[in-house]
């Protein structure tokens, strides 16, 4: 009698079971991930479904467009595009005008040439006067200068030690924590979905390296601005000749040996990837050059996203110029993606939006 109720038991459950919508008695783990909420940060939007609908499709044994895990690349900018560079401008920009005009153990050491760069920084944040032309290559020679000496690991350190500041125009962030929730979460649905991100920055490496730790980015999977290394008792002596001992330390010169900007980004990552991207993410046009490589692709099918910061209410964005952007990245073929409309959230609903304060 016992046996039976078991049967009838077991029977009734494998019956509910193939009813349509119990989903807590499959064991398929596709159906969880499909319902999982990966975007509470964001809106519905046209960029959004547009980015998920490109994912399903790639990643779909059955679609023409299926992309293997091996081929699921994608690519990053990082300032403006998933940390801020509004507060007021970009966090390496910020960085070498504390070292050179407020940092007291080094700002009396400052080469002349350094310190302009460093006063144009403060200029241009705090009273408006415009960047002289070309000046990220400015910055980028004058930053390999002020940062010569350090090693590595003194690098990292000072760069994390910075990150710890409070944000200028914001309340409750660092500039380390600066992150767009968002598009944090699309780092992570990709991950979910088999693709492997790299930070393609125009921003020194070592500044990227220890900004993005923290989202567990591996060093490897981050390529920016680079100069040139050397062994800390290498002297004169070129690198091909000389063989570094096991107490030497990795040392920064005041070498500029690329600065990751525009076309430079596709050669970096044909280098250093050896794949063509599958998505690019940007937010400017010295992402064009990195976006136009992923859209090339005759291989696979393909997707770029532009952010723009057209958010004057939680961040300090100038929203006709994100309205000028918007329209030349649309027409660009990219999709858009707005912070104003498209984010719940910039970085964290705690964080408010203030004033600068010099």
């Amino acid at each position: 009698m016992l046996k039976n109720k078991f049967w009838m038991l077991a029977v009734i459950f494998t019956l509910l079971c193939g009813i349509s919508g119990l989903t807590s008695c499959s064991n398929d783990d596709s159906d969880a991930q499909v319902k999982k909420d990966y975007f509470p940060s964001w809106n519905k939007c046209e960029a959004l479904t547009a980015l998920q609908e490109y994912v399903e499709d790639v990643t779909n044994p059955k679609s023409a467009d299926y992309i293997s895990e091996e081929d699921r690349i994608a690519t990053f900018d990082m300032d403006g595009t998933f940390v801020g560079e509004l507060y007021p401008t970009y966090f390496e920009y910020n960085l070498l005008e504390y070292r050179v005009l407020d940092d007291a153990a080094y700002k009396d050491k400052a080469p002349e040439d350094v310190r302009q760069t460093a006063l144009a920084i403060r200029n241009f944040v705090r009273e408006g006067t415009a960047l002289p032309a070309h000046f990220d290559m400015q910055h980028a020679q004058a930053a390999a200068k002020a940062y010569a000496g350090m090693t590595i690991a003194e690098f990292d350190a000072y760069v994390k030690a910075y990150a710890a500041k409070p944000v200028n125009g914001f309340t409750g962030m660092t500039y380390g924590q600066s992150f767009y929730r968002p598009m944090l979460e699309v780092f992570d649905y990709l991950k979910a979905h088999g693709f492997t991100y790299y930070v393609v920055s125009g921003s020194d490496r070592f500044i990227c390296r220890a900004l993005v730790e923290p989202l567990g980015i591996a060093p490897n999977r981050v390529i920016g601005m680079d100069v040139k290394l050397m062994s800390s008792s290498q002297g004169e002596e070129a690198g091909v000749n000389y063989t570094m001992q096991q107490k030497e330390d990795l040392i920064r010169t005041d070498e500029l040996i690329i600065k990751n900007l525009k076309t430079n980004k596709v050669l970096q990552i044909s280098q250093e990837i050896g794949k063509v991207p599958v998505l690019s993410f940007g937010n400017s046009g010295g992402d064009c050059a990195m976006h136009n490589y992923c859209l090339g692709s005759s291989k696979h099918r393909t997707a770029a996203f532009m952010l723009v910061a057209d958010d004057a209410e939680r961040d300090h964005a100038d929203p006709e110029k994100a309205k000028k952007l918007a329209s030349d990245w649309h027409d660009a073929g990219y999709h858009v993606i707005s912070m104003k409309d498209d984010f719940r959230t910039i970085y964290g609903f705690d964080v408010k939006k203030t004033g600068f304060v010099w």
